[in-house]
């Protein structure tokens, strides 16, 4: 569907019965919780029956109310302050479990990575960084701590990795301005999406340079300008961002990539070992 809910709701608004109306009304004024109740939670709260709800979801053009719900979701996840969140995790979490609800929730959002994770683009993805003449990493917020991640583990397999990020010395673009249609970007941004890291993006797309968006969905602002999306399920925990399964598929990635070096990759670490063992780097368990 192009349009979000609120634009259907508007759209059918005049040919809804009277129960329909008090849903509709409801959806409006309190988008950001219902978007994570159950169908008989959001009835109760509209003063009609679960039945009701479900027949709603169908008559502005889902398939379910599964299907509504899930589209609410993803319309308020870069909406939401931190306030908002707050409010919305104590409406839908077990507050007197919060370890289960979260670890849980995590768990969920890896399995539904699973399923809908593209095999043929995540294998297009480690082609292009293989073949990369230069290979940038660029995320911030609390993306930063995935691209930290990830530039970590590249710059042990590589040495043409670039990350990017403000310092006192340059801005971020100023890092780009030799990025060339040989290079690839990879972009990591998860709701609540970071601007500057969408404008680095479009600024290396418009060089000509290669861009692979990891990223929680097609609509997103990072897919719509990457060549290659990398698609995992992310999540909102009260303040915090849930970036478990987006991490899942960075290991993956780094995985995959370091496989395909090979011989390279064992030379990589046995001189690595050598280097760490002889400067100490790691404490020795003591026999």
């Amino acid at each position: 569907m192009d349009k979000d809910i609120l634009s259907l709701i508007e759209q059918s608004y005049g040919g809804f019965s009277k129960g329909q109306k008090r849903i509709a009304r409801y959806i409006r004024e309190n988008f950001d919780k219902a978007a994570f109740m159950t169908a008989s939670k959001l009835g109760k709260n509209a003063g009609v029956s679960e039945s009701t709800v479900v027949r709603f979801a169908t008559e502005i053009g889902y398939a379910g109310y599964p299907e509504m719900r899930k589209a609410l979701q993803e319309m308020i996840r870069n909406r939401l302050t931190s306030v908002q969140r707050i409010e919305v995790a104590r409406n839908v979490m077990d507050s007197k479990d919060t370890l289960a609800s979260v670890l849980h929730a995590d768990m969920e959002k890896i399995q539904m990575t699973i399923e809908s994770v593209d095999k043929e683009q995540f294998d297009n993805a480690v082609q292009k960084i293989l073949k990369a003449r230069n290979i940038y990493i660029v995320g911030a917020r609390t993306s930063a701590a995935l691209s930290i991640f990830l530039g970590f583990y590249f710059n042990l397999l590589f040495a043409n990795v670039k990350m990017l990020h403000e310092s006192p010395i340059s801005e971020v673009f100023e890092q780009v301005m030799r990025v060339s249609a040989e290079d690839v970007i990879i972009g990591i941004s998860f709701p609540r999406y970071s601007k500057r890291t969408i404008k680095t993006l479009r600024l290396c797309k418009d060089i000509g340079a290669s861009v692979i968006g990891i990223t929680d969905t097609k609509t997103s602002p990072v897919a719509k300008i990457a060549d290659i999306s990398l698609l995992a399920k992310s999540d909102m925990v009260s303040f915090v961002d849930s970036l478990v399964a987006p991490l899942s598929l960075i290991n993956a990635l780094i995985v995959a990539v370091g496989n395909e070096t090979n011989e390279k990759l064992n030379y990589t670490f046995e001189e690595l070992e050598r280097i760490w063992d002889e400067y100490e780097v790691y404490e020795k368990a003591e026999d």
